[in-house]
């Protein structure tokens, strides 16, 4: 089945957290897997969820290209944009180690969001910073560097390793404040389906913590127990609908 931009609409209600929480109800991957490591920083918590299909790229920034550089390769990039099955997510590996120079700056963002993009992940690092927050375009980095250096793409739509986690052109990313995690494309109906009696779920103990009667740990078991009982059938269905 394919996935509508309602779909993706709806991934964009939840949190990060929350999505990885009703991954693991279907037990498609271990639970240490397919989310991007600390070092992958939200530049702007403030923005809501970026959700979006990853168009990958391999990039430099310490040595001069044999021709061209990264401006030069945007149309290229830009056409791969129309072969995704929806809005992409701009993903950057950085092949200087450390990052020499910034990934993108205010007219890669611009142009990027201007062809739909709904974000951009680099393990390298970004600069124009303050230009790019008042645009909205959701970044995520491992730091700032101000200069561009001798920037450009050394391939487009190949897989990269970003964050500990290696993404493949086309997969389904959901990220915000807390990182960025993949998502499989083929449980997302039937995540969503669930998705909002997952999060009631998580009222269930919630809702007692932050109750103002006093509260006892036998209290607390019960909450946990009910929470659980709930979790259960969630997953239950989670597993059905494989």
């Amino acid at each position: 089945m394919a996935l509508t931009q309602a779909h993706l609409d709806q991934l964009a209600k939840y949190d990060t957290p929350t999505i990885c929480n009703m991954i693991e109800l279907f037990d498609v991957l271990p639970r240490n897997r397919g989310y991007m490591d600390g070092r992958i920083k939200c530049n702007f918590p403030e923005l809501p969820p970026m959700v979006g299909y990853a168009c990958t790229a391999g990039f430099r920034s310490d040595q001069p290209p044999v021709g061209g550089d990264a401006y030069g390769s945007l149309d290229k990039q830009l056409t791969q944009f129309e072969a995704l099955p929806g809005p992409a997510v701009v993903v950057f590996q950085d092949l200087d180690d450390p990052a020499v120079a910034a990934t993108f700056g205010e007219v890669m963002c611009s142009t990027y969001k201007g062809y739909g993009s709904t974000g951009l992940i680099t393990s390298g690092a970004g600069r124009d910073i303050d230009q790019v927050r008042a645009i909205k375009y959701p970044v995520f980095t491992n730091g700032t560097i101000c200069a561009h250096g001798y920037c450009h793409m050394l391939h487009l739509g190949l897989p990269v390793r970003v964050g500990g986690m290696t993404i493949h052109q086309g997969d389904l990313l959901h990220g915000d404040t807390n990182g960025v995690t993949r998502i499989p494309v083929d449980i997302v109906p039937a995540m969503l389906d669930i998705a909002d009696e997952f999060v009631d779920s998580e009222k269930i103990v919630l809702d007692y913590v932050r109750s103002g009667s006093s509260k006892t740990v036998a209290g607390f078991a019960a909450a946990r127990k009910e929470f659980s009982a709930v979790v259960a059938k969630l997953t239950e269905r989670a597993k059905k609908s494989r």
